[in-house]
């Protein structure tokens, strides 16, 4: 089974994004865009996981403990590599330094199971599409025009192992535990 560790974001932050995605994909339908109920912060890929081993990988991430919860704010939009050659566009995350720690106990724990370590540095960000070809002009624009946009914030102390089912329609994700690893959520 296809696997990734995320942090779920709230319903209002996903419908602020859902309203901009709207509003571009009606400028254009050529970016693959992430469906708004798909959005969340990926903390961890595994790729595919022999079901055998799903149990050690479900202690392990439930042994991940934080003395406090983290806490996002959702803003501004840019792309991976860059904008000059542009295959993700993302909305930014301002993050406190507790997330890099929690992705880094997520990666060491899967380590553990047999993942293989990433080879980028974690980078907090929410994929809204993704790009094959340069940007259309207008479309170029109306990104610039909400650069700084913000989209809400999140305090969470719980984590979720999802699996991703890809299907024609675009990826099918549905929730199999969630982690609580901290008790300092208010």
């Amino acid at each position: 089974m296809r696997l990734f560790v995320a942090l779920e974001i709230p319903t209002t932050t996903r419908e602020n994004l859902a309203t901009l995605i709207a509003s571009l994909r009606a400028i254009t339908r050529e970016p693959r865009w992430v469906r708004s109920d798909n959005l969340h912060v990926t903390l961890k890929f595994l790729g595919e996981v022999a079901e055998d081993e799903l149990a050690a990988v479900e202690t392990a991430l439930g042994r991940i403990r934080s003395d406090q919860a983290v806490t996002l704010e959702f803003r501004g939009l840019g792309f991976f590599p860059n904008e000059k050659k542009p295959r993700v566009f993302w909305a930014g995350i301002a993050a406190s330094s507790n997330l890099k720690t929690l992705a880094a106990d997520i990666e060491g724990a899967m380590e553990k199971c047999g993942i293989a370590r990433e080879k980028r540095d974690f980078s907090p960000h929410l994929t809204l599409a993704r790009l094959e070809r340069p940007l259309p002009e207008a479309l170029r624009k109306a990104i610039a025009e909400n650069a700084r946009r913000e989209f809400g914030p999140l305090r969470t102390g719980e984590f979720h192992l999802v699996q991703s089912k890809l299907k024609p329609s675009g990826a099918e994700y549905t929730t199999l535990k969630t982690f609580p690893f901290s008790p300092s959520v208010e």
